[in-house]
This record gives structure tokens, sequence and C-alpha cells, in this order.
């Protein structure tokens, strides 16, 4: 386990900061959909894509799914306040990781980093998040979202498997190496 020291004393390519180039270029797709959105949509106007795919521009004041949405103005300084605190910390957590041995952790943050930027530059310019991708099947829809909300779903994927598969396997790969190890340092009895 590294120290606090070393923590901070190393060089930042060698962080999961190598990555936060994801970070940039997801952010600005992201911008330049929302902006080809506002363009070339009028609000609430469809255009289908597909039989379950359309563009429709719609403006989120809330948090996911329109999560209070309709509470008069204070949601949007807590979501701005709440996102910026989050994208400080996946920052810090990017910086401690190690860009080569925690490279899906370090792109999976910057994914998420890239998201939670992404919407809270629209709630700092706007006031609002603006959503246009509308998927559905027959009655069932999912509520409109933009490229940011899609990049912070795949960073949270690939941050579970992360989670539930890379990390146990790299555990038990190390306690397997230390076992060895400790094989070949304990004295023979020949």
């Amino acid at each position: 386990m590294p120290s606090f020291k070393d923590t901070f004393n190393r060089p930042v390519l060698s962080t999961g900061m190598k990555w936060l180039w994801i970070t940039a270029i997801f952010f600005i797709v992201d911008q330049w959909t929302k902006q080809f959105a506002e363009t070339h949509l009028s609000y609430r106007e469809v255009f289908e894509v597909m039989p379950f795919f359309n563009f429709t521009l719609v403006y989120n004041e809330g948090a996911a799914f329109s999560f209070l949405a309709d509470q008069g103005g204070w949601q949007v300084y807590f979501f701005t306040t709440v996102s910026s605190v989050v994208s400080l910390g996946l920052l810090f957590w990017l910086y401690t990781l190690n860009a080569k041995k925690e490279w899906w952790l370090s792109i999976s943050l910057s994914l998420i980093l890239s998201g939670a930027m992404g919407n809270l530059y629209d709630r700092i310019t706007m006031g609002k998040v603006v959503d246009f991708i509308d998927w559905y099947y027959g009655a069932y829809r999912i509520p409109a979202f933009n490229i940011a909300d899609a990049v912070i779903f795949l960073g949270a994927a690939m941050m579970l498997w992360d989670s539930f598969v890379i990390a146990p396997a790299t555990q038990k790969a190390q306690i397997s190496q230390k076992g060895q190890d400790n094989q070949k340092n304990e004295p023979s009895n020949d």
C-alpha cells in the first residue's frame, strides 16, 4: 500500500489521470450533440430515426428521469453542487490509481467524469440539461437522455464489472502468487 506521500509524489501520467483524454473527447461529443439537437429540433418535436428510436428535444431541470424537476429552482443549485463535488472526487480517485494496473477502472471513472461534467456544464450555463435521445418499445419509454447520461451508464457498468470480476480475479492471483512465493522461501526438510 503506497504511503500518503507516495500517492502525491508521482508523475501524473503514471496515474489514472492518463485516461482523461477520454473525458475530454466524450465531453466534446456530448456538447456538440446537444448543440446540434438545440439547433435542429424544436422543443418536444419528434424526429423519428427508427421505429423504436426518436430524437426529441427536452430540458431537464432535475436529476435522472427528471427527479425533482418541478421544485422551483433550488434543485439546480443542489445538483450543480453535487456534480461539482462528485467530479472533484472522481479526479482525486483517478490520481490515486495506477494507470497501467488499474486501466479498466480508470477508463470507467473517466467516462463517468465526462458525463458528470457534460451535464454540470449545462446546469451552470443554462440551469437545465439538454436531453434528446428517445428510446421506446410500444408503450414503454426510457426517459429522454443525452450522450453524457449514456457514458455515465457505460462507466458505471464498467465499474461494476471491475468490482465483481476484475478486482476479485486480481486479488485471487495475488494471493496465489504470495502463496507460491512463501513456498519458495520456506526451508526444505530434505
